[in-house]
């Protein structure tokens, strides 16, 4: 598997959760870049775009990651998103990306719970960039 040239943007605003995500990341061989929150974000892709990125729903607002995946899309139609969120355990609010108009609105290719194990990460990563 040759996914030593891909690049992951990771966006979230628990400091521990990113120290995290990034380490597993790299330990998988990807190039990681993270961005603290929604600005840091859009700076971060404004003169290029990661290969895949990784946003936290519920950042400075409670629906900031739905914001940047939208103008992530918006600049980049072919970037795949993957929200990671602990929004179920935290509001009991439900999203999925099951259906197409799911996928219209929430602007993102998959949706996470966190906590989720490195492999399945692993998979879900590999199967959105082809690999």
């Amino acid at each position: 598997m040759n996914n030593t040239k891909k690049h992951i943007l990771i966006v979230d605003d628990d400091m521990d959760y990113l120290a995290q995500l990034e380490l597993q990341l790299k330990s998988m061989g990807f190039e990681v870049r993270t961005a603290q929150g929604e600005k840091e974000a859009e700076e971060s892709i404004a003169d290029s775009a990661p290969d895949l990125a990784i946003i936290d729903l519920m950042m400075e607002k409670k629906d900031s990651g739905f914001i940047l995946s939208y103008k992530m899309k918006k600049k980049y139609p072919h970037l795949p998103i993957i929200i990671a969120s602990a929004v179920t355990a935290e509001t009991g609010l439900n999203f999925s990306l099951d259906t197409e108009a799911d996928k219209k609105w929430i602007h993102a290719d998959k949706f996470l719970e966190k906590g989720i194990r490195k492999d399945q990460l692993e998979r879900e990563i590999n199967k959105l960039l082809k690999l």
